[in-house]
């Protein structure tokens, strides 16, 4: 079984058997809200027999990134299993179960958007990523059929993981994907 975590639009977990089939899922729409619900979520979700866990890496706003990639990270370090870290925009491509050109597209704050465009599943059924996340504005016009998406599917970013792990391939690295540099900046000089 597969647990999977994700911060970067409001707070989703999600239990998937080996089978595909999901066996828990909770989430919380309030995209501030992470560190206040994700132990409740978890502590819903969490079952026997879980084998990995699956963290969702963005794109996201740093601070709600951070909370969901420590939550899952630490799960997965305290029942001594793996992370498969996932970008976020591959649950939503393949949730919608789409064979065209799309643009998955979320909220990044600041009057921009979060851009990935996918194109149909690899033999791996793996989303195909055909132009990597970009930010852009918020009015920006596509020539391409466009999905908006509020929340991610925990369950399918527990499908993505599992069908990463079986096909040996890794759709992210420990990193995750922010867009932006974090409004808070370090000192140059610090003086005594």
């Amino acid at each position: 079984m597969i647990l999977a975590v994700d911060t970067s639009l409001g707070s989703a977990v999600a239990v998937v058997a080996e089978d595909g089939t999901t066996v828990a899922d909770a989430g919380s729409a309030n995209p501030l809200g992470h560190a206040e619900v994700i132990g409740d979520l978890l502590q819903g979700v969490s079952r026997p027999g879980i084998t990995h866990v699956v963290a969702g890496m963005g794109p996201g706003p740093f601070t709600g990134l951070r909370i969901g990639i420590a939550a899952a990270r630490t799960f997965a370090l305290g029942r001594g299993i793996p992370v498969i870290p996932v970008p976020s925009h591959y649950a939503a491509a393949l949730a919608q179960g789409r064979e065209d050109r799309f643009a998955i597209v979320t909220d990044a704050r600041r009057r921009e958007i979060a851009v990935s465009v996918f194109e149909g599943t690899d033999a791996d059924g793996i989303p195909i990523l055909v132009e990597p996340t970009r930010l852009e504005p918020q009015d920006a016009v596509f020539d391409i059929p466009t999905v908006v998406v509020t929340t991610i599917d925990a369950a399918a970013l527990a499908r993505v993981g599992a069908a990463a792990l079986a096909a040996g391939r890794a759709l992210a690295g420990e990193e995750p994907l922010y867009l932006r540099h974090p409004d808070v900046k370090v000192p140059k000089q610090v003086r005594l």
